[in-house]
């Protein structure tokens, strides 16, 4: 014990640089990490919608159950599920395309914010909802009418003056990435575009009435590649000055395009989350089948 004393008092102190030598080093952490990290310390975005106990019934066939879904504004949300699962039903209450038909029943609330409208209360004008929330369907879906006349038909349902609505249409045709290649042909018919320009003037036409939010139901699944690839590009620009929910069977689509995704089956909400968690690590085994390619 006494040689032990002797020997630490021989070796005398140790100096600032000994005492600095001696600590381990500092690690950086990880590009991952840090984006997480920076991730977290974001504030969440703001509610656009919130849908709360919805049910949705075609006669007596319930195809929704008690669907509770929180829509973030400038966001992008993936709903996906195998078919029948109420994917689409779910996206055609917020523009109450349901209505259109006979022996529909919605019980539940979708609120829009910040406004406070339920959108599928009884009270609400339908018409008001698809001017304030548009839809983009499956296939290109043009009216037998000229290029500008398409992106002007909401602008005049909407009793705009015909100033206004020349700048209006150049600049939802802008907004969709089709301007410069259509504005030499604006009194030609839509039909004469290709398909995914087709699309792309249907985008330009949802957008045309300045939406809260824009609905895509499985919007490219009649395209070409390259004709994919331009509409993803254009959702992922979008964002910025709108909230987009999306319809998709393509998992990789919802996985390319995507903010947040909520996985649907037999007509309820099973998970739902960021995208990265909901397809890399989720929390429901169903969710993990389904991702996974064991049913679909």
């Amino acid at each position: 014990m006494d040689m032990n004393l002797t020997n630490d008092t021989e070796s005398g102190p140790q100096t600032q640089d000994a005492k600095e030598d001696s600590q381990p080093p500092e690690i950086a952490p990880s590009r991952e990490t840090a984006a997480s990290e920076a991730t977290a310390r974001q504030p969440l975005p703001a509610a656009k919608a919130e849908v709360r106990g919805l049910n949705f019934f075609y006669g007596k066939a319930q195809a929704l159950k008690g669907v509770n879904l929180t829509f973030s504004e400038n966001r992008v949300t993936a709903i996906i599920g195998p078919s029948g699962c109420g994917k689409s039903t779910l996206l055609r209450c917020f523009n109450r395309m349901h209505d259109l038909y006979p022996e529909t029943r919605y019980e539940g609330t979708i609120t829009l914010e910040p406004s406070g409208i339920n959108i599928i209360g009884p009270e609400t004008d339908p018409i008001e909802m698809r001017m304030r929330i548009s839809m983009v369907f499956q296939k290109p879906n043009a009216f037998p009418k000229s290029v500008f006349e398409n992106v002007a038909f909401g602008l005049r349902m909407q009793g705009e003056a015909r100033a206004v609505i020349g700048e209006k249409v150049e600049s939802a045709l802008r907004a969709a990435a089709l301007w410069d290649e259509v504005k030499d042909r604006l009194k030609d018919s839509a039909y004469t575009l290709s398909g995914g320009q087709q699309q792309r003037l249907c985008i330009a036409r949802a957008l045309a009435t300045d939406p809260e939010i824009l609905l895509f139901d499985e919007p490219t699944s009649a395209l070409d590649p390259i004709a994919t690839a331009r509409i993803e590009e254009l959702i992922a620009e979008l964002k910025e000055q709108v909230t987009i929910i999306i319809v998709t069977h393509n998992l990789q689509q919802a996985a390319r395009v995507s903010d947040y995704t909520a996985f649907m089956y037999l007509g309820e909400l099973i998970e739902t989350g960021l995208t990265k968690k909901i397809f890399e690590d989720p929390s429901n085994k169903l969710t993990d089948e389904y991702i996974t390619g064991g049913f679909g």
